[in-house]
């Protein structure tokens, strides 16, 4: 199955490493791949832990909002099975206006699911009330029967005489106790379907005990195909996740499964405002109005409907919800100990339905206990139903066999995460197994990565750090807001250590806890940088005949910051004896070029007058030139 065909799977992108749904899953059905915790399928119940507690929503329920839309495009006739716990969830609107909703978005009619819920209880104290009669004069002790689920029936309580409180008469012709035979004593409830998937898969062994009946939700769908036709479809409305699972395994009788959220979408995408919305004579309940049943969605709600049997005082009746509440109350259950048949409701959410994982109410626990029974009726037909309906169903064990580990590979495992012994084993939970045993073995098992460990990533990250400190030349310290040194270096001490001021007050090999303003009298950079949130600021600072260039850091805002400080005395008077001698070559180079300007005058005045000189001369010869030519012409004109 892909990670998207399953009621839940995982938006990698949106993965923030917190491992919380590791730290909350029941049964531990998550694998980390490439730092993203991914929902196991086959290891899963739908719980829908995991989608509660996401604080990156990055878990996610299947979305079948379109195929539900398809379905009703197609022209079948599609009813609503809704679950009770409706009151709760949409505060201040009518049956009526919620049966007009979800008519106009083309459902044929709305039933309530507590139909079905009212169907299982008759069952139920059918089945108890056999188991009991199985039992040699158990029938006989009925009237001392007591609920176990926070009251006693009254009835029941008003005449019990001592020799009664445990609730078996004595056997007056053996002298014995009746005995029940271990398939007759423990009854597991089977409405919430997360319960049932986490027993088959981690309890395989208590599958046996689970009551062969179907939940309210398919005793619904069998009561709705026998009254309205065997061609319709149901589609369920309510808040749960495992639900989508029943729709998965039995689409006979259950098409889609769809959350209350998915309903609001709906409605939204069709522009029908809950509250504005008309009614008429047409929206009711079809079928019928539940009564007992609307009770169950809340915790003991289940009791609440078999104590008006005459078979329920036969048996001991009691509730749990929680997984883990559930995986600790059905550890080492000594069945030859119960002499009467017991009851057990289990619901996966803590205080009921009312609970689940796709609610969205903020209303306390109490308020909506008291919603939910103000709804109900037990006024009408309650304890007095007989089944109507053959709701039974089988279950078969679907057992999880964990791998076995060597426990030389445990120990490797142990020892690459930094754990080399017992004492190591510190067992803080943030990887989010309970023990770094069980956390070594979910690495074997490719469930998890190292990286989980927060104690081996954080000694990681000190030796990482430490190494740093130690390899750099440089003092380095590290302080708090208060300036008290958190980390530092061996170049820190070795420069500003000061027997004289500081073996008194300090212990040289240990200066955690020391206060900065002791060492150096440059804290003021540190200060201004915790006070103005600058990532980076550098100064240079004179000390004790030294000049250092200092760069201070932020590592947590206004709360821890960092520097490094570099002596860069000698590197500075090098540069000035540099500086000292280009000034020295700069005032002999001046001296030259001035000598060469100077020379070069002289030699430039010389070759001036020389080659007016020249120049003269040559002026003269051409002179002279001239009048020999004039004198010839003229002679030759005599002629």
């Amino acid at each position: 199955m892909s990670n998207r065909e399953y009621p839940l799977y995982t938006i990698k992108n949106n993965c923030q490493d917190c491992y919380k749904c590791v730290r909350r899953c029941p049964v531990k059905a998550i694998k980390i791949e490439d730092s993203s915790a991914m929902i196991v399928p086959d290891l899963c119940i739908a719980c829908g832990t995991c989608y509660r507690v996401c604080p990156a929503k990055a878990k996610q329920a299947r979305n079948d909002l379109t195929r539900a839309k398809h379905l009703i495009q197609s022209g079948k006739d599609v009813y609503v099975s809704l679950a009770p716990s409706w009151v709760t969830e949409f505060e201040g609107i009518s049956k009526e206006q919620i049966i007009a909703a979800i008519r106009r978005l083309g459902f044929r009619g709305v039933s309530e699911t507590a139909l079905g819920a009212e169907e299982v209880s008759a069952n139920i104290a059918k089945l108890l009330d056999e188991a009991a009669n199985n039992a040699p004069q158990l029938s006989a002790a009925s009237d001392t029967s007591q609920t176990v689920c926070g009251e006693e029936d009254e009835d029941a309580s008003t005449e019990r005489s001592p020799e009664r409180t445990s609730g078996v008469r004595e056997d007056t012709s053996t002298g014995e106790a009746p005995q029940l035979s271990a398939a007759n004593r423990l009854f597991i409830s089977t409405a919430c379907p997360a319960v049932v998937e986490y027993i088959n898969k981690y309890v395989p062994e208590r599958t046996g005990n689970l009551t062969k009946l179907t939940s309210p939700l398919l005793a619904h769908c069998r009561l709705l195909k026998k009254t309205l036709g065997k061609d319709i479809e149901v589609i369920f409305i309510g808040p749960c996740i495992a639900k989508k699972l029943e729709a998965d395994r039995h689409p006979d009788l259950l098409s889609l499964s769809l959350s209350f959220s998915d309903l609001r979408q709906w409605l939204k995408d069709e522009n029908i405002e809950l509250k504005d919305i008309h009614t008429s004579v047409f929206d009711k309940f079809v079928m019928a109005k539940a009564e007992e049943g609307t009770a169950y969605p809340v915790e003991g709600g289940m009791i609440e409907t078999l104590k008006p049997y005459e078979q329920s005082r036969k048996a001991y009746l009691m509730q749990i919800t929680g997984i883990e509440n559930i995986k600790r109350e059905l550890k080492n259950i000594r069945e030859d100990n119960l002499d009467r048949p017991v009851f057990v409701e289990c619901l996966a959410c803590e205080g009921g339905c009312v609970n689940g994982p796709c609610t969205s109410s903020k209303k306390s626990g109490f308020e909506k206990r008291v919603e939910i029974l103000r709804e109900s009726d037990f006024s009408g037909l309650a304890g007095k139903r007989s089944p109507s309906v053959d709701i039974s169903l089988d279950y078969a064990p679907e057992a999880i066999v964990p791998p076995e580990h060597d426990e030389a590979d445990i120990k490797r495992v142990l020892a690459s995460i930094g754990k080399y012994s017992i004492e190591d084993e510190i067992n803080c939970g943030g990887c989010g197994y309970n023990t770094c045993r069980n956390f070594a073995k979910a690495l074997l098992d490719g469930k998890a990565e190292p990286e989980m460990c927060v104690s081996h990533m954080k000694q990681q990250a000190q030796r990482k750090a430490n190494a740093l400190l130690r390899c750099i030349p440089s003092p380095i310290v590290i302080a708090n807001a208060r300036l008290s040194i958190m980390e530092y270096n061996d170049k820190f001490v070795e420069t500003f250590w000061n027997d004289e001021e500081h073996a008194d007050i300090y212990d040289r090999s240990n200066l955690h806890g020391a206060d900065l303003r002791d060492f150096i009298n440059f804290t003021n950079l540190f200060s201004a940088s915790l006070d103005l949130e600058q990532d980076i600021h550098r100064e240079h600072v004179r000390f004790n005949d030294k000049l250092f260039d200092v760069v201070v850091f932020n590592i947590d805002k206004k709360q821890i910051v960092g520097g490094i400080i570099e002596d860069v005395t000698n590197m500075e008077m090098k540069k000035e004896q540099i500086a000292e001698k280009a000034k020295e070559v700069i005032h002999k180079n001046l001296a030259t070029v001035q000598q060469i300007a100077c020379t070069l005058g002289e030699h430039m005045a010389e070759t001036e007058v020389l080659l007016r000189s020249i120049a003269k001369d040559f002026a003269a010869d051409d002179d002279q030139g001239s009048d020999l030519t004039i004198r010839t012409n003229s002679n030759k004109r005599d002629y």
